[in-house]
């Protein structure tokens, strides 16, 4: 189960990079613009649709791979969508990776491996009573909503991305676990409980959420100040809510020494990597 969890987190993390890597392809060969009109040219791009396949394929894996292991376990592994998203750009876009690149994509996944082999999450539940969900839906959403009040126009650029890049990283988070619940209940009872239970609700209304904050923090800052906020966010609060929601479990003690060695070469990796993404994301002429 474990395995297959690990393999289908990988294939969801490696399907979402290649639909932001087609979709921003795409984005490259039509004119600046926004609302229908540009929908409707990016639907005649090939590669616009199979970035839209990419994301589909990307949530797909994700249910799968939340159905088979711990929240704590899948959420972190979708770390390695930045470095496959920039391994896909370079051919894509025909551009080159400097070796600072290549530097910063060994570091995230060095590190992004010593944290989940030290902490050895483990946990089979995929439901959670209301008695847990009240507490953890109070304060998501109000730290969201603190992190949207504060973050208002006029703010310095570094400070609003990194507040916006953590409220989408919180969001994110709980969709997966409103996910993880939702199908659970699939799996379980049928396609008729999964369609009456608030959960399958709730990760639409947050997962939506999450893309919105996302697209906002992007606006507001550069990448460097919202991308680590983003990725370390998400594998935290996930590892969070993993052990409050379903009971999950990592291990302690002296094994805290690897989990934040390698935390700090992940985030080493991905501050090292927002440098470099810039770059590699301009279309070639």
């Amino acid at each position: 189960m474990i395995a297959l969890a690990v393999l289908f987190a990988v294939l969801g993390a490696a399907s979402n990079a290649m639909g932001t890597a087609f979709q921003r392809k795409a984005a490259s060969r039509v004119p600046q613009g926004g609302g229908l009109r540009l929908i409707l040219q990016l639907a005649r791009q090939p590669a616009w649709l199979i970035g839209i396949a990419g994301v589909a394929g990307a949530a797909l894996f994700q249910a799968l791979a939340l159905v088979n292991g711990p929240l704590s376990l899948v959420q972190p592994l979708f770390i390695l969508e930045l470095p496959f998203a920039l391994m896909i750009a370079i051919p894509l876009l025909h551009r080159s990776l400097p070796g600072a690149g290549w530097w910063a994509v060994a570091g995230v996944v060095a590190g992004l491996g010593l944290v989940l082999v030290a902490a050895d999450p483990s946990g089979a539940e995929t439901s959670a009573p209301m008695a847990r969900w009240i507490p953890i839906l109070i304060l998501c959403l109000s730290a969201v909503a603190v992190a949207v009040a504060v973050s208002r126009p006029g703010r310095p650029p570094l400070f609003r991305a990194a507040v916006l890049g953590s409220a989408s990283a919180i969001s994110n988070a709980l969709t997966a676990a409103l996910l993880k619940s939702a199908v659970g209940t699939l799996e379980d009872d049928g396609l008729v409980a999964f369609l009456t239970v608030w959960q399958t609700y709730g990760f639409v209304v947050t997962g939506i959420g999450a893309v919105l904050l996302l697209e906002n923090a992007l606006q507001a800052g550069p990448l460097a100040a919202s991308q680590p906020a983003l990725t370390i966010g998400d594998a935290t609060v996930s590892l969070f809510l993993g052990v409050f929601l379903f009971g999950e479990t990592i291990r302690t003690g002296w094994w805290l020494l690897p989990e934040l060695a390698g935390a700090g070469l992940v985030l080493w990796g991905v501050l090292g990597l927002t440098r470099v993404v810039p770059h590699v994301g301009e279309s070639a002429h």
